[in-house]
């Protein structure tokens, strides 16, 4: 099952243009940014993160509600957090 994660940005084009660093429950990946670029992407903001792109931006609370939702699922969400993990950079 592949599903949206809440990841907070850490970094801004760290590899080129479109692209953030965004950590997902303490692990670094550089993702896509272009369908948020034109809302004005910064530092510590939260998107909702699905196949290395970042789809939209969430704010504080969503993500720590969505957060809070998806631990609860269990095995789901810890395949998910897996996957990112083990995702080529």
């Amino acid at each position: 099952m592949c599903v949206g994660i809440p990841a907070r940005v850490v970094a801004l084009e760290p590899a080129g243009p479109h692209t953030a660093t965004v950590d997902v429950e303490g692990v670094q990946r550089n993702v896509n940014t272009i369908m948020v670029d034109d809302e004005g992407l910064e530092i510590g903001e939260w998107v909702l993160l699905h196949v290395g792109f970042a789809m939209s931006k969430i704010d504080a609370a969503e993500a720590e509600e969505t957060l809070a939702f998806m631990r609860e699922l269990g095995s789901v969400y810890d395949e998910e957090v897996e996957a990112f993990s083990t995702e080529e950079p």
